[in-house]
């Protein structure tokens, strides 16, 4: 399964980078630290998933999801934020977030996630 890594914040990626690379079956493909450079990652890579922060100089992770969610086959999208109000949350998911996670309390829902996702798409392949 390929993830896309999408934080401003460098020890943000390089600390889920470490925990994915944990999973078997997980390939980090790519990681950018602004939308504009993942969503042209996500058009020639098309990972499985992309982990996307919320708050990004320039444009936000939502901007991210109306960039990709029509490419040929959207990622799901696992957005990760330091600002987990219900608001955000709500907006997340309306805009086509799969999934909305705390940064700083619920990395091991991210990685279950994850490993649900990995082996939904092992059944699918079998």
């Amino acid at each position: 399964m390929k993830v896309l890594i999408v934080d401003d914040s460098s020890i943000i990626r390089v600390r889920l980078a470490e925990l994915l690379t944990e999973v078997e079956g997980i390939e980090i493909v790519a990681q950018a630290d602004n939308a504009y450079e993942a969503a042209d990652l996500v058009r020639s890579l098309e990972p499985d998933v992309a982990i996307v922060d919320l708050r990004m100089p320039k444009r936000s992770g939502m901007d991210l999801i109306e960039d990709v969610k029509n490419t040929r086959q959207p990622p799901k999208i696992i957005m990760l934020t330091n600002f987990p109000t219900p608001e955000n949350r709500e907006r997340c998911l309306s805009y086509g977030a799969d999934y909305f996670f705390d940064k700083s309390s619920e990395i091991e829902e991210v990685m279950a996630v994850l490993k649900d996702l990995l082996q939904e798409s092992v059944s699918r392949h079998h």
